[in-house]
C-alpha cells in the first residue's frame, strides 16, 4: 500500500510542477503555439490550466496522505 501512496504523491508533485511551469511560462508558450492575435487569449488559458493543475495536485496530496 505504501508504494501506491508514494507513486500517487510523485504524480501529484509532477502535476504541480507542470502547473507552475504553465503559469510562469504562459507568454512564451502562447508565442510558440498561437498566432499573434491569439497570444493574450492563449496565455490566459495556459495560466488558468496551470492553476487548475495545482489545485488538483493539492487535492490529490491531501487525500493520499
Amino acid at each position: 500500500m505504501e508504494i501506491i501512496n508514494l507513486i500517487g504523491m510523485l504524480i501529484a508533485l509532477l502535476l504541480a510542477m507542470l502547473g507552475v511551469i504553465c503559469i510562469y511560462d504562459a507568454r512564451k508558450m502562447a508565442k510558440k503555439y498561437f498566432s499573434f492575435h491569439d497570444q493574450n487569449e492563449g496565455a490566459k488559458w495556459f495560466k488558468i490550466g496551470g492553476f487548475i493543475m495545482i489545485i488538483v495536485s493539492i487535492c490529490m496530496l491531501y487525500f493520499i496522505s
